[in-house]
């Protein structure tokens, strides 16, 4: 009879694992979300957003995923017939095709290799062609585990039409891969609570520039849950438009706690090993990544299984073995890959303890590997 795993392994690019000082935060009793007590928890997130940002820009924060700070972005800055660019890199850069096409919007699908970044000079060919509204690109494609030149995009952008909006979701790349909002110039960021901020799924931030808040004056898509101008009323007062999260935000203060404490450059360098460690374990066993080094995501990896292997087999049996979550492929790679992530609060460890058990799982399956070489390599870099 097969032993049941005792414990249960959270190695996807989100939600990601909670540390006990967030989840301690969020056992907080409700206050007032029209009061003082509120007010004051609201200013210390929104201070430690614009530092995690890098921003001095408004920030507003919505109770939803990071596909509804999305729509928030595309609502609220452009109107239907607009015409707008999409750097299209996986299944979130398609995502933002359809919201714009849900609203009417004119859109550009510069659709790119999967497994390889938007090339700026592709993108300056394309706007070279003539004025768009907007030019709209992930940070980190969490579907392939590919990581954009977010500033190179952006100088691109400013080169060739300066006055372009340029709207970068970060829900999973925002504090995994260096993003300076202000420094490059960018209009609208998103992020999500559930990545990097080491947080549950339920919060979508977005940071809007005077640019963009231009651009909101004459936005003519229908909003209203989501409206910047209903939100920009209630702000000085640290109130939201609708009910807020509380539970969600008291871990949000938490959580930015911490990660002031850790520091901006730790942070990043954290990321920047647990990606390269579980690259360098990978490549000694012998496995294809989909992602080049060049363009390697520090949030998520993507992995091809060894010849004659599904990666959703890989995935169920990771799960009923092990309790290893891993993720899956999304549209045309659904299993041809699976997704390890290691961002936010993942440490080397974890990844070495997931990557055993997914040799131990592949010499079962009978592939040609070279057994214990990945977590031999994983540990000679730690």
């Amino acid at each position: 009879m097969a032993k049941k795993p005792l414990k249960y392994y959270l190695m996807i690019p989100g939600p990601t694992p909670i540390p006990t000082r967030v989840l301690a935060a969020m056992n907080h009793e409700m206050i007032g979300h029209r009061g003082p007590l509120f007010s004051k928890v609201m200013k210390e997130v929104m201070d430690g957003l614009r530092w995690a940002y890098q921003t001095k820009n408004e920030i507003f924060i919505y109770p939803s995923s990071g596909t509804g700070g999305m729509e928030v972005a595309v609502v609220n800055t452009l109107s239907p017939g607009d015409k707008v660019i999409i750097c299209n890199i996986g299944a979130f850069g398609a995502r933002f095709v359809k919201i714009c096409k849900a609203y009417g919007i004119d859109v550009n699908d510069l659709k790119f290799e999967r497994g390889k970044p938007a090339d700026p000079a592709i993108l300056e060919a394309e706007l070279k062609k003539g004025p768009v509204k907007a030019v709209l690109f992930q940070q980190n494609e969490t579907s392939t585990g590919v990581v954009n030149d977010v500033e190179t995009l952006a100088k691109t952008v400013r080169k060739v039409q300066p006055e372009a909006l340029i709207v970068v979701d970060a829900v999973s790349g925002l504090l995994a891969a260096p993003l300076k909002t202000d420094e490059w110039d960018l209009d609208v960021v998103v992020s999500g609570s559930q990545k990097a901020f080491m947080v549950p799924p339920g919060i979508a931030a977005v940071s809007i520039s005077a640019r963009a808040w231009k651009a909101y004056e004459v936005s003519k898509c229908p909003k209203h849950y989501w409206d910047f101008g209903l939100m920009k009323e209630e702000a000085p007062k640290g109130h939201t438009y609708t009910t807020p999260p509380e539970s969600l935000i008291f871990g949000m203060r938490e959580s930015l706690k911490m990660l002031q404490e850790e520091g901006m450059e730790n942070i990043l360098a954290r990321h920047k090993f647990n990606r390269d460690l579980l690259r360098t374990a990978a490549k000694a066993l012998g496995l294809k990544l989909l992602a080049e080094d060049s363009c390697a995501s520090p949030a998520v990896t993507a992995i091809c299984p060894p010849d004659g292997i599904d990666g959703e087999e890989v995935r169920k049996l990771m799960r009923e073995d092990f309790g290893v979550e891993v993720a899956p492929g999304q549209g045309e790679l659904k299993g041809k890959i699976f997704r390890i992530g290691h961002l936010g609060y993942v440490d080397s460890l974890d990844l070495i303890g997931a990557f055993a058990a997914l040799e131990v799982l592949f010499k079962r399956l009978g592939a040609k590997i070279n057994f214990g070489a990945g977590v031999k390599a994983a540990m000679e870099l730690l």
